[in-house]
């Protein structure tokens, strides 16, 4: 029932919270490899803050063809809804391609990429930690010390990073699960004429994609302190 602007706002916001969810997530586990990899490396406070503030913009461009892609139409018998102008046939199919490229597929393959770069620096740390850990205490005063700056190196990844570490892989893997079958059945109904699109499965497929911003709040409590704990004693004692 809203004006054309409140169609075009909606459309709009929507695309830039996927952007966000995805690329706010690749900008945690890309945070999460440097510490993991590089933990000596200096902390800058106002870096962070840039790359968070230039991610949001990002966001926020990449999501400008929604404006112009969808408007208030007449979609018959003086009907008005929030619709789509797509150049057919090949317009639906380019967007819908671009937006998993740019959303699910390219994102995944970098997690992918950080994930496997911070299992593979624990697994070195943890095979040098166990190949020196007897010597630490032999030799010469010099080299305990530069032994034990080797060794260090495991300490570092101390628990908490370990804890934030597994923390946010879980939240990546809840991203990857909760959205797979909606850009599956999306790419579907757009390359497939046939596409069974009022089919039960189908739809509960598209809808899965909002349980993925329920999931988080919950990750986060599981993984932060004590929150967790008390909520279920409280629960309990009620």
């Amino acid at each position: 029932y809203g004006p054309d602007f409140l169609c075009r706002l909606i459309k709009y916001l929507q695309v830039v919270g996927m952007f966000a969810s995805t690329y706010m997530l690749l900008l945690m586990s890309l945070d999460r490899c440097l510490a993991i990899c590089q933990p000596l490396r200096s902390l800058h406070r106002r870096a962070d803050r840039v790359s968070v503030l230039l991610t949001w913009l990002l966001c926020l461009l990449v999501s400008i063809p929604q404006i112009h892609i969808f408007s208030l139409r007449d979609v018959g018998n003086g009907v008005y809804d929030c619709w789509a102008d797509f150049i057919q046939p090949w317009g639906p199919k380019a967007y819908v391609t671009w937006i998993t490229l740019m959303v699910y597929i390219i994102p995944v393959l970098m997690l992918s990429i950080c994930y496997g770069l911070i299992s593979f620096k624990i697994w070195q740390n943890v095979k040098l930690k166990t190949a020196h850990g007897p010597s630490v205490g032999l030799g010469s005063g010099s080299r305990r010390g530069m032994v034990f700056a080797r060794v260090s190196s495991t300490r570092l990844i101390s628990k908490a990073k370990i804890r934030t570490v597994k923390m946010t892989f879980i939240i990546v893997l809840a991203f990857i699960v909760c959205w797979t079958p909606f850009f599956f059945v999306q790419m579907w109904s757009v390359w497939d004429t046939n596409a069974p699109q009022e089919a039960s499965p189908f739809i509960i497929a598209m809808l899965l994609a909002s349980l993925n911003s329920c999931c988080n709040p919950w990750i986060y409590m599981l993984y932060t302190g004590h929150l967790f704990h008390d909520l279920v004693r409280r629960f309990l004692c009620c």
